[in-house]
């Protein structure tokens, strides 16, 4: 989890030309997770979106077969994914909780769908300066397939 500074989110360009491990920590996660669900359907995947409690943010959504889990991160254990983004949270906002969403893979790129939920609001991928979705597929390349 990451914490931008005031006005770069709402900024096409500064958004854009973040690092890709921030890019895709901060409001471009749904995309990454959509490459991984593209690139290994096979392997038993699916998104999950950490939702914050009302009064809250710090949205995050990952991948996981239940044991492990990707993100921005890389691979790692669901289980410790989930507890530093807990902590995270909780220590840059007193109280901060969340709930785990399960989300279908078509959610992850579309803005009208992902409104069906209440209190998430993706950007498709080609509502960033541009497409997210092959900058996506290449910082995924970096990792390789899911272990075992």
């Amino acid at each position: 989890m990451f914490r931008l500074k005031p006005g770069i989110k709402s900024d096409p360009v500064k958004r854009w030309n973040l690092s890709e491990r921030v890019f895709f920590a901060c409001g471009a996660c749904h995309i990454l997770a959509y490459a991984f669900l593209e690139a290994y359907p096979e392997h038993g995947f699916h998104a999950v979106w950490i939702r914050p409690a009302e009064g809250f943010t710090g949205n995050h959504v990952f991948v996981t077969d239940g044991k492990t889990a990707f993100d921005f991160h890389g691979y790692r254990c669901e289980e410790a994914l989930v507890a530093h983004h807990w902590a995270k949270g909780r220590l840059w906002w007193p109280g901060w909780d969340g709930t785990l969403v399960p989300l279908p893979q078509d959610v992850l790129i579309s803005e009208a769908k992902s409104k069906s939920y209440d209190g998430l609001w993706l950007r498709a991928p080609g509502q960033f300066l541009h497409d997210a979705l092959p900058r996506a597929r290449a910082f995924l390349r970096r990792f390789g397939p899911p272990p075992g």
